[in-house]
């Protein structure tokens, strides 16, 4: 069956880095895009990157252009993002996302279970 796991959250100081990533399976990874989107307290999930599935091509949400890059490894199936220049207003739950589009997949999204990233002094 189709899983996305995400590793890498944790408590980093303002200005610090953290590399978040999600291993997949049960799908062909290299054949669709992928998205990271994250949810704070209160607040509605939102989009923070998405990758093509060769890698061509990415988007990021304004908040994040410029500090955060999101990329791929289609050879081990996984989704990266690197987040530098952490903010507190940074700190949610990151969740790995996938669209399965075709009939074969019902055109069904899936997420990850999410791993917390907290930016706090």
């Amino acid at each position: 069956q189709v899983q996305l796991v995400e590793s890498g959250g944790g408590l980093v100081q303002p200005g610090g880095s953290l590399r978040l990533s999600c291993a997949t399976s049960g799908f062909p990874f290299s054949t669709f895009a992928m998205s990271w989107y994250r949810q704070a307290p209160g607040k509605e999930r939102e989009l923070v990157a998405r990758i093509t599935s060769a890698g061509g091509s990415t988007n990021y949400a304004d908040s994040v252009k410029g500090r955060f890059t999101i990329s791929r490894s289609n050879a081990q199936s996984t989704v990266y993002l690197q987040m530098n220049s952490l903010k507190p207003e940074d700190t949610a739950v990151y969740y790995c996302y996938v669209l399965l589009i075709g009939p074969a997949y019902s055109n069904r999204p899936y997420w990850g279970q999410g791993t917390q990233v907290t930016v706090s002094s």
